[in-house]
Order: C-alpha cells, then sequence, then structure tokens
C-alpha cells in the first residue's frame, strides 16, 4: 500500500539543522499520523505521497515551508510581574533559553523563550524555535494502512490525539496549535515536521 491521503502512515524520521540532529523519532516508536488531515507540514507530507513501506526518502525543506520566517514583532519586552506566582515573581522560571507556556489576552496558547532577563522585564521570543531554519528530513516509511474507527476515536478532534480544546497525554514533542486543527491548542512540537 502507498502513502496516500487518508492512510495511516508510521515513519522513522530524523530531522537536521544547522549539522545536527534535531529530532528523531524513538526507536520502536515511529511518528503515526493520517496524511492529508494537516497534523504534519504539507511538504512533509508531500515528499512521502506515493512512496511504501521500505521506502526510504531525504528532503529539505526552505523555511517558508517549514516553520516560516523570524518575525521581529514577535520578539516583545514584558514587564516582570507578570510572572507573579503566589504574591512573588517566579525567578526560578526566568532564565534565558527556558520556554515558557503564556496566553494573550484573548486566551490563545502560545510558548515564548525567554531571551533575556532585566531588573524589571523579561525579554520573550514567541516564534518558534525552528522559524527560520533549514530542516533536512530521512525518512523512511514503516507501515501504510487504512485508517480504522479505532484510530479516529484515539486521535480526538485534530487526529493528534488531542481532545476538541486541550491536548491531554500526547507528549513532550508535539504541536498542532494554529495549524489546521480548529479547537485544538496545544503547545507540542512534532505534529508539523
Amino acid at each position: 500500500m502507498k502513502v496516500e491521503n487518508s492512510k495511516m502512515v508510521a515513519v522513522n524520521y530524523t530531522l537536521t539543522v544547522d549539522g545536527k540532529v534535531a529530532d528523531s523519532s524513538r526507536p520502536g516508536a515511529p511518528l503515526e499520523f493520517i496524511c492529508g488531515t494537516g497534523m504534519l507540514l504539507p511538504k512533509f507530507e508531500g515528499a512521502l505521497l506515493g512512496k511504501e513501506p521500505g521506502d526510504k526518502v531525504s528532503f529539505t525543506l526552505e523555511p517558508k515551508d517549514g516553520y516560516g520566517e523570524v518575525i521581529a514583532e514577535a520578539v516583545v519586552e514584558l514587564p516582570k510581574n507578570i510572572f507573579m506566582m503566589d504574591g512573588k515573581i517566579a525567578e526560578e522560571i526566568l532564565f534565558v533559553g527556558n520556554v515558557i507556556p503564556m496566553s494573550d489576552a484573548e486566551g490563545h496558547r502560545m510558548n515564548g523563550t525567554v531571551k533575556a532577563v532585566g531588573e524589571n522585564s523579561v525579554t520573550m521570543d514567541f516564534n518558534h524555535p525552528m522559524a527560520g531554519k533549514t530542516l533536512n528530513f530521512d525518512v523512511e516509511v514503516v507501515s501504510v494502512r487504512d485508517v480504522t474507527p479505532e484510530d479516529l476515536a484515539a486521535k480526538g478532534g485534530c487526529s493528534c490525539g488531542c481532545g476538541d480544546h486541550e491536548c491531554e497525554g500526547c507528549g513532550p514533542d508535539h504541536d498542532c496549535g494554529g495549524h489546521g486543527h480548529e479547537g485544538c491548542d496545544c503547545d507540542h512540537e512534532h505534529c508539523k515536521h
């Protein structure tokens, strides 16, 4: 069976960015997705169309086909007092490189990376960590099969394991927020390779 839309596909993959491995599937635990549902980056899925189990493919996605370019306006300086917990500033989370889940005034969830910590302010970067990066993938198709009703039930509202509004139990490397998943606002990584 070949990879095509509406098929359950399992792949082993390695993502290399700037000459270093940035992500990969775990041994014995391939990434599974329903092709054509928008769970992964469109160009990632497109590179797999027509492939069969055992096929290997390597491809590169430029930033425009990956996580986009870096947006200067997504780097903002915030007052330090918004990081208050139990009446005091949560200093233990305010260090350069830390990723902090936050919400905007409308309640949209997003992750921000601490870029600098000042006396009264914190500089946060709300760009995707892979924004502006060229993504190099090595992928092996492990299996392709028809989607079952159990697959759909297990995957919840957005075919990624999330419920209709919250992401529960989909692991630390999953992200479907804002990419074609109405009602799904989880903040993890692998959902958009």
